[in-house]
């Protein structure tokens, strides 16, 4: 189970895009991958076609690539560095029963994310 979800905001911490932040926008869970927005920017040939509104320009475009999730790291929210992530148990009462519920915390001060 990845600690990072969609909408995070993460700052990576090696490769050729470190010390950049951006929101997640997609997590690849199989192969433990990430898309980060703003990050890992390749170039993409697109070849010139048909889409069901209308006809698609062909050219370079530029995507965001997946990185490993090993490679970034959650924002703090109250210090805004990376931080690693940790989970705390809290008693909830909802619709007249208890339940048992996971919050992610920042291990760096502790607030929940």
């Amino acid at each position: 189970m990845a600690k990072i979800k969609k909408g995070d905001l993460v700052v990576v911490i090696s490769g050729r895009d470190k010390g950049q932040q951006g929101r997640v926008l997609a997590v690849l869970t199989e192969s433990q991958r990430v898309v980060v927005e703003g990050v890992q920017r390749v170039q993409k040939h697109v070849k010139a076609g048909q889409t069901a509104r209308g006809t698609r320009t062909g050219g370079i475009e530029t995507v965001e690539a997946p990185i490993h999730i090993s490679n970034v790291m959650l924002v703090d929210p109250e210090t805004k560095k990376g931080t690693r992530v940790g989970y705390r148990t809290e008693q909830v009462e909802r619709d007249g029963r208890t339940r048992t519920v996971r919050v992610r915390v920042a291990k760096r001060s502790g607030k929940d994310i």
